[in-house]
């Protein structure tokens, strides 16, 4: 089974105080290594934008405006995490907004089953310390420099580093630019080439990790 590294941006903190999704980012990985395949779109909230959530990720209600409403990009967002395991850092929050969104417009919900809460790991991994994914990056030397603003798409590569490291597994990496699209991203693919194939016995450790965090935190 594939991963997807998961990432929203919002109009605020809570779903169920009227804010809204304005972004949403995937990337898809086969044994946490990048398949080139990434789901990325920014949304119309079809509500105004909050300065303070403006400060945060910089996009404007005016400039949204012009986007697809989240009806438009459902299925295909959809079709996109189909049985994959979805990696999110502080998964409740994104949760609480793709499964509202998607209740409102009768859509089947995320199955948390199937989700895997990269905080919980970092939390039980350092206890007593501030596990955010900006706090993760310094712990574990991953290049900060680009993330000016947050960005969903920057944030989902910088937590498929930071994953790799909570599991100890190595793998080599490949560098953001701040002007980095989706596309940009994984239009040369070449970095496949300096990838070494990942041994079947850190696989294995890796899927029964998963299997045990599945169990321990969602049952």
């Amino acid at each position: 089974m594939n991963e997807v590294f998961l990432d929203t941006e919002t109009t605020g903190l809570s779903f169920n105080e009227g804010h809204k999704i304005v972004e949403i980012a995937c990337i898809e990985t086969q044994d946490l290594i990048p398949t080139g395949n990434v789901f990325h779109k920014l949304i119309n909230p079809l509500r105004d934008v909050p300065d303070q959530a403006f400060q945060v990720h910089g996009f404007s209600s005016d400039y949204l405006s012009k986007k697809q409403i989240f009806d438009e990009i459902a299925e295909e967002f959809l079709k996109f995490i189909n049985n994959k395991k979805i990696i999110i850092h502080n998964a409740s929050f994104d949760l609480g907004f793709l499964n509202g969104e998607l209740n409102l417009i009768n859509k089947q919900q995320i199955n948390k089953n199937n989700v895997i809460d990269s905080l919980e790991i970092a939390r039980n991994k350092f206890p007593g310390t501030s596990n955010s994914l900006d706090a993760l990056c310094r712990k574990f030397n991953i290049d900060l420099s680009k993330r000016v603003k947050h960005n969903a798409l920057l944030d989902c590569e910088l937590l498929r580093e930071v994953y790799i490291n909570l599991l100890e597994v190595k793998e080599p990496k490949f560098n953001l630019s701040s002007q980095n699209t989706e596309q940009q991203i994984f239009k040369n693919k070449s970095y496949n080439k300096a990838v070494v194939k990942i041994p079947d016995s850190e696989i294995n450790v890796h899927k029964n990790f998963l299997k045990k965090e599945i169990k321990k935190n969602f049952y």
